[in-house]
């Protein structure tokens, strides 16, 4: 059984490659996986992604792609040479450009999962309005989602707000639950959020963490804690 390390996800939202390895060395192997966002990955390309594939981490690019499908296959034929294990598509992009994304995944030539992104965590009902989306947050995820898994999509990034009823509704799929934050601490710029034991009790499969770690005065205490907040929580979802 996997242990609590491969359910966290450690965001490397810093602003160089030094800072980056540092961080990730910080963390330890109390987290299993690396996630390099657009900014890095812009600025550094595969040096970013040599942070997590020479530390052993499972490398999570996290690249949003959205495109026409004939470009988005060929993008994801490109993560796949980088040794990826999940990268991120926007499910806006439709029903084919989903397919073909799903497709290229699973010539790669080691396991990679498409993560559809729904709604993204700093959006709101009435960010959503103002955009022509005229549903509940909750109710647009489900919507993209539902979509998703038709077009053969098996894994999901979706707040915590939103994270339970997606279990509910696609049992079997992978749900990745960002704006992870520790009891009281800021939200910042994301508006659904939640801790790690709630998340992991509502179905969560992997938490994205980012500045509870980066921002601690003691990063390899704050990872420790998460890891074991994390370990408790698969605990009792199991009894």
């Amino acid at each position: 059984m996997p242990g609590p390390e491969r359910h966290i996800a450690l965001a490397l939202d810093v602003e160089s490659l030094d800072e980056a390895r540092a961080l990730a060395d910080a963390a330890g192997s109390h987290v299993g996986v690396l996630k390099v966002g657009l900014e890095l990955f812009v600025r550094f390309g595969r040096d970013a992604v040599e942070v997590a594939t020479a530390r052993g981490r499972d490398l999570f690019l996290d690249l949003k792609l959205h495109d026409i499908p004939e470009t988005v296959e060929r993008a994801v034929e490109g993560v796949a040479r980088l040794g990826a294990r999940y990268v991120t598509v926007h499910t806006s992009g439709g029903p084919e450009m989903l397919r073909r994304a799903v497709q290229a995944a699973s010539r790669a030539p080691s396991p990679l999962m498409i993560l559809g992104v729904t709604v993204l965590t700093s959006l709101d009902r009435d960010d959503l309005k103002s955009i022509g989306v005229a549903k509940e947050p909750s109710d647009q995820v489900l919507a993209l989602a539902q979509m998703a898994w038709d077009a053969g999509v098996r894994g999901f990034v979706t707040s915590a707000a939103e994270v339970a009823a997606l279990r509910a509704a696609l049992p079997e799929a992978f749900l990745v639950t960002p704006g992870i934050r520790p009891s009281g601490a800021a939200t910042h710029d994301q508006k659904r959020v939640a801790t790690a034991a709630r998340a992991i009790a509502d179905g969560a499969s992997l938490l994205v963490v980012g500045r509870p770690i980066r921002d601690a005065e003691d990063r390899a205490e704050a990872a420790r804690a998460l890891h074991a907040e994390v370990a408790g929580a698969l605990a009792g979802a199991r009894t």
